[in-house]
């Protein structure tokens, strides 16, 4: 027996041996990859003298990307890349000014943007390559609503035979689940404070509130009238006929093989024409010349990213700072990540500004729908902190800073929106569903002793008299203490700041009107504000965000490189069902938000 454990155990260790060792190899091969990956894919320096630049951003266009603090080894998936805003700005602005392009090309069709604000921003910058003088070309299989807004500002559209032109405009539907619930016996709590706090209208209705309705038309008709006001000048059309062509064919699923809506598009002057990629390269090579540095045949061009690798790193020159952080995302008491702004993160990086003495102001960018008031305070108080040490601090709104973005934003110095920024929702959201009917329903009874009157307390259980009391004043306190400090943040009358609260969204210009916002202008009216408040006349722009770790972006880079990228599909009726009960599972929590739900102005 001792010399058969004796062999067992030799066995055994030379295994573990074994299995270190492999695992070892696995990760220096892995590493190895992602460096021998990385240095391939690094773009060479290339001569721009006389070529085309192809601009073709891939991925969602962010104020400032965000990364997970954890990932999967060895086999994460990428998420969507994310293009922040101010270097796609910076692009643009660099090759506008670049006498040595020939040209530029753009295609915007593989580009996600955060909300119209951001794309009337970026469109806003194309018509300067425009007015370089340089032809501005588009060449696209299809054109969604934001990347045919991008094309509009170009002198030609052309689209391949068998794409589309899908103008869909603005608006989205939403489930309201009250029927589904009564019929499964579930009982829904509703606490929300503010008749127009319709985060939680889904569960609570069977249809669209009229005060929802209101505050959706008075947000929808004017971001949409901007946005085609942007493309009919820039196509020098009437803004009537794009409506009629959203009217007729503004749906996604056309977008390839939409014939009648591309002849539609072309008779009214919307695009050009169409060609295949055989008749766009002998046209742009008809236009340019043919490439001599290039194996295949085509005109001379260079990407986007080489020529972006190639622009001078900004210089850093003063010694006086304007700080800028971001709320971009849901608030969460987390850590930041992709569509999260984690307050953990975020104090911490607002205490690093202003505990750094080189900072004279700080900008804080909001592009967040809001969501946990803890989260939000402690965001609040550290830029109190900060004008305690008397630093001026400057809020800048972008596609939409509601609830906890208004929240966040209330204290600041002063307050800066754009004309389509969806700000307001002055409310709280709390809802909750019990299934003490279920249980009773399904034969299930539950019993037990506590020491107190809420000890043990579940969604099994039903909601008492003195339960409903105590909810409905904690949702009120929440209300009174959100409109009590955008009173005094905003110098108003608390009465006044009810009035227009109620959970209520208005558009920027609006905003302004009522006293919620101080000024109309983007990140960089901002920053100048911030510097003129803090007596500065030379200064660097600090942009104070989340590092990711260097072991993260070798994963990314090898993973999205070699792994490529995932495809969503459509919901459908399982998929809806399946979310809707990991929504009922989160809400099994009471809890009282600042967040709007549905806010985000989706453009397909």
């Amino acid at each position: 027996m001792r010399g058969m454990f004796g062999k067992l155990g030799s066995f055994l260790t030379t295994l573990r041996v074994w299995t270190v060792n492999i695992f070892t190899l696995i990760v220096l091969v892995y590493v190895v990859g992602v460096v021998f990956v990385i240095l391939r894919q690094m773009p060479e320096p290339e001569d721009p003298t006389g070529k085309v630049l192809i601009l073709a951003p891939k991925g969602q266009i962010v104020d400032q990307e965000a990364y997970a603090d954890d990932f999967g080894f060895p086999f994460t998936l990428p998420s969507q890349d994310q293009i922040q805003t101010r270097d796609l700005v910076r692009l643009i602005r660099a090759a506008a000014a670049d006498e040595r392009l020939a040209g530029f090309v753009i295609d915007f069709s593989g580009a996600g943007f955060s909300g119209p604000t951001t794309a009337l921003e970026i469109a806003d910058e194309l018509r300067a390559l425009k007015d370089s003088g340089k032809p501005v070309i588009t060449f696209a299989e299809s054109l969604g609503t934001g990347a045919y807004m991008m094309a509009s500002q170009g002198d030609e559209i052309w689209l391949h035979p068998s794409g589309g032109l899908t103008l869909t405009g603005l608006g989205s539907y939403r489930d309201y689940t009250r029927e589904l619930t009564d019929k499964l016996k579930i009982t829904i709590h509703n606490y929300s404070q503010g008749d127009y706090k319709s985060a939680v209208e889904g569960f609570t209705r069977t249809g669209m509130s009229d005060a929802d309705r209101e505050q959706r038309e008075a947000l929808f008709g004017p971001i949409w009238d901007a946005m085609k006001n942007t493309m009919a000048t820039g196509r020098e059309l009437e803004p009537e006929v794009l409506q009629r062509h959203a009217d007729s064919f503004g749906l996604a699923m056309l977008g390839e093989g939409g014939y009648d809506g591309l002849q539609a598009a072309i008779t009214d002057g919307l695009i050009d024409g169409t060609k295949t990629f055989p008749e766009f390269r002998t046209y742009m090579k008809e236009r340019f010349g043919e490439a001599e540095d290039s194996e295949r045949d085509t005109y001379p061009h260079i990407s986007g990213a080489a020529y972006f690798a190639q622009l001078e790193p900004e210089a850093q020159e003063s010694e006086d700072k304007i700080a800028v952080v971001f709320v971009e995302g849901a608030l969460q008491n987390s850590g930041i990540a992709p569509g999260v702004a984690g307050s953990k993160d975020i104090t911490r990086l607002i205490r690093e500004a202003h505990e750094d003495e080189s900072n004279k102001a700080i900008v804080l960018r909001v592009n967040s729908p809001g969501g946990s008031i803890l989260a939000s305070d402690t965001i609040r108080d550290e830029l109190s902190e900060a004008q305690r040490k008397s630093i001026p601090v400057v809020v800048s709104m972008g596609d939409i800073a509601t609830s906890g973005g208004v929240w966040v934003s209330m204290s600041a110095d002063a307050i800066w929106a754009e004309p389509t920024t969806i700000t307001g929702s002055i409310g709280v959201a709390v809802v909750f569903p019990t299934i003490e009917n279920v249980m009773d329903y399904i034969g299930v009874n539950a019993d037990g002793v506590t020491t107190s009157r809420y000890a043990g307390w579940s969604v099994n259980r039903p909601v008492d008299e003195q339960m409903d009391a105590l909810f409905a004043k904690w949702a009120g306190s929440a209300y009174e203490r959100f409109i009590a400090g955008v009173a005094l943040g905003r110098d108003k009358e608390p009465e006044y700041v009810r009035s227009i609260a109620g959970g209520r969204v208005w558009i920027g210009s609006t905003a302004q009107e009522l006293g919620l916002v101080d000024n109309m202008g983007d990140l960089e009216a901002a920053i100048a504000d911030a510097a003129e408040r803090a007596a500065l006349t030379d200064f660097d722009v600090n942009y104070v965000v989340k590092q990711p770790s260097r072991a993260f972006l070798l994963l990314r880079q090898f993973t999205s490189s070699v792994l490529g990228s995932v495809e969503v599909p459509a919901l459908d009726f399982a998929a809806r069902m399946e979310l809707l009960t990991r929504e009922f599972e989160r809400l099994s929590q009471p809890r009282a938000t600042v967040i709007c739900t549905f806010c985000m102005v989706e453009m397909h």
